[in-house]
């Protein structure tokens, strides 16, 4: 087999292997994207029982403690190199953590899981301009797919319209996708050494700490919540699931493909939300929602393909 790779690619016997990561880096992309879905749809129904800053709170503890059995070892030996990179991860923990879920359960309030869904697919424009900021050449196919996907977006949150009419939920799920995108583009410069299970446990921990001064200001002013069926397995939906396998797969796809790449694959997260905010909370999509969910897919094939 490495012979025929040899041949086949003029001499390199890494391109087999090259290929293999790429389709492993999808396939990662596209598995945080699905499982990132289900938490819009959670956020937007935790919206009227658990505080935003309570939920965003509860979910990381959910997540360290999922975590922690298989990350601490690691970050313990890795402890010394990762406090001379804190700021580096202090900074992804800021945005990764403890900003962006507190603005989606925010946004969650007052615009509906498929916007939230809608708007965030907005965020693979930031990391590609970030990557292209960092000397990173896109192409003209990914380029091309991301400005479909972009107008498929912007399509859906204007109604048909190529104005988008921004409800204050839409704002701040706006500043969320920001975030994201800034998170995105920063883990590409993440520093050579650390693992990928010490740098989850870590940002999750100081992401957490950093929220906890919001938190208690929040059971201050607004209560507590009562920890029920329908409150308790929504918040360990998003701390396992979409924290701890979400994340850690997102970070290996973009180790393996980078952020412009990953997150034409996100674009796909539009139509993982709209079926999901129907089939649980109702929320229908019409002939106009299906046209740009069609412009959307079409972007993410042509984005997410690589061109020989």
């Amino acid at each position: 087999m490495a012979v025929q790779d040899r041949v086949r690619t003029g001499g390199r016997p890494t391109a087999g292997k090259a290929e293999k990561a790429s389709a492993v880096g999808l396939v990662l992309a596209a598995v945080a994207t699905v499982v990132w879905s289900g938490s819009f749809v959670t956020s937007r129904a935790l919206h009227d029982s658990v505080p935003p800053v309570q939920a965003a709170f509860w979910r990381w503890i959910v997540a360290i403690v999922a975590v922690a059995p298989f990350a601490v070892r690691e970050a313990w030996r890795q402890r010394e190199l990762l406090r001379r990179h804190l700021g580096f991860v202090a900074l992804a923990s800021l945005l990764g953590v403890t900003v962006y879920n507190t603005l989606v359960n925010q946004a969650g309030l007052s615009t509906s899981a498929g916007n939230m869904g809608m708007i965030m697919a907005a965020s693979p424009v930031l990391m590609a301009v970030g990557e292209r900021l960092g000397g990173a050449r896109l192409g003209a196919r990914r380029t091309t797919g991301m400005l479909v996907a972009c107008a498929g977006v912007l399509l859906l949150v204007g109604k048909g319209s190529l104005a988008p009419d921004f409800a204050t939920g839409d704002l701040w799920m706006l500043a969320a996708a920001v975030c994201f995108g800034s998170y995105s583009a920063l883990l590409r410069r993440k520093p050579a050494g650390i693992g990928g299970l010490a740098f989850l446990f870590s940002t999750f921990v100081l992401g957490a700490l950093m929220l906890t001064p919001a938190y208690a200001v929040s059971l201050a002013l607004q209560g507590g919540f009562e920890p029920t069926a329908g409150t308790a397995g929504p918040l360990v939906y998003v701390g396992v699931f979409s924290s701890a396998v979400a994340f850690f797969a997102w970070n290996r796809a973009i180790a393996l493909i980078g952020a412009a790449r990953a997150g034409a694959v996100y674009y796909l997260q539009p139509v993982c939300v709209a079926l999901l905010s129907f089939a649980l909370l109702g929320e229908v999509t019409g002939p106009m929602q299906i046209l740009c969910m069609a412009l959307i897919l079409g972007g993410v094939m042509l984005g997410a393909s690589r061109g020989r």
